[in-house]
């Protein structure tokens, strides 16, 4: 498993459920096609797998 992934926000929020818009935010995305690096955790995790229709995620081994 990597150290660190890539998350970068690529659908818009408009018209989400609230509870997917504070997961992307807690996650640290802003705007469609920002990106954000954060560490490999099984919360991390679990909050890509809950909004992963509107995420690309890519693994750094950093």
């Amino acid at each position: 498993m990597a150290n660190k992934v890539e998350i970068t926000l690529r659908r818009s929020l408009i018209g989400r459920p609230e509870d997917q818009r504070v997961t992307v935010r807690t996650l640290g995305l802003r705007k469609v096609n920002h990106s954000v690096v954060q560490e490999d955790t099984p919360a991390v995790r679990g909050m890509i797998n809950k909004v992963s229709h509107l995420l690309t995620v890519k693994e750094l081994d950093a």
